[in-house]
């Protein structure tokens, strides 16, 4: 599949995969300041943002999507940032192509497999509720994107998260209101994006060392808890964690800064 993208910057690449509900633009602030030293390749996933729409969304298959952007672009190394569902897509990629990357930085995902009944305490992530929210809003008939907002206010109560879900809200050339995302993918396919990598077929292979390793926590999220911590050294031997701690989920958009020089530090 052909993905959409921006770049920004020369120099060594780096792809940045954002998360679910999400698009490359999500990272325009900590992609601009990384391209002061990068080739950066802000990357919208397939079903997400600008990249054609497939009824297969798994790991596997996003991982094929990079390994083919990375060919069509004649690169034959890259570093990878990895948000949530893009960091599981940079995990599965570097388990199948150790030798394509210099690096990898996990941004606040474990590698484990998540219930749908999980979720964080201090930022709404019920996955099926939102997205029955977007699926039942009304966008044919609305007439303002406040109308839209209104209607998944029904189901989605965070402010945060509604608001971040409307930014694939778009309206096309007649005027009219559609989603950016492929919700219906999404929703038949949420258990897979749910999936983790296959702790025991790392504990017998040794894990991936070809390349070091950074996990980013967000120190008010609960995406990586203490018990994750060992299955990350099984899977990436050489991987460590840091915290950011006054963030949650989202950390590139709410302490770009510190997660910027946290790259920096870990890659130089």
């Amino acid at each position: 599949m052909q993905l959409a993208y921006t770049k920004l910057g020369i120099g060594h690449p780096l792809f940045i995969l954002h998360g679910l509900y999400g698009s490359g633009d999500n990272w325009i602030t900590v992609g601009r300041k990384l391209s002061e030293t990068f080739e950066v390749y802000l990357i919208d996933l397939r079903n997400h943002g600008r990249s054609p729409h497939s009824d297969v969304h798994t790991y596997e298959a996003m991982a094929e999507d990079i390994k083919e952007l990375l060919d069509s672009l004649g690169i034959e190394k890259a570093s990878i940032i990895g948000h949530s569902m893009g960091g599981k897509v940079a995990m599965f990629f570097a388990a199948k192509y150790k030798g394509l990357l210099s690096n990898l930085i996990i941004v606040d995902i474990a590698p484990k497999t998540y219930t749908e009944e999980e979720r964080n305490a201090k930022e709404i992530t019920n996955h099926r509720t939102i997205l029955e929210a977007m699926a039942s809003a009304d966008l044919k008939s609305a007439k303002t994107r406040d109308e839209v907002e209104n209607s998944l206010k029904l189901q989605i109560g965070s402010d945060r998260v509604r608001q971040f879900i409307m930014k694939n809200v778009k309206r096309s050339k007649d005027n009219q209101f559609f989603w950016a995302l492929n919700i219906n993918a999404l929703k038949q396919n949420l258990a897979r994006i749910l999936a983790g990598l296959d702790i025991e077929f790392f504990k017998l292979s040794g894990g991936v060392k070809s390349f070091p390793v950074l996990f980013i926590k967000g120190g008010r999220s609960n995406y990586i808890m203490d018990e994750d911590l060992a299955d990350m050294k099984i899977i990436f031997p050489y991987s460590q964690l840091i915290t950011i701690y006054d963030s949650g989920h989202w950390v590139h958009a709410e302490q770009p800064e510190q997660l910027y020089k946290a790259v920096m530090d870990f890659i130089f």
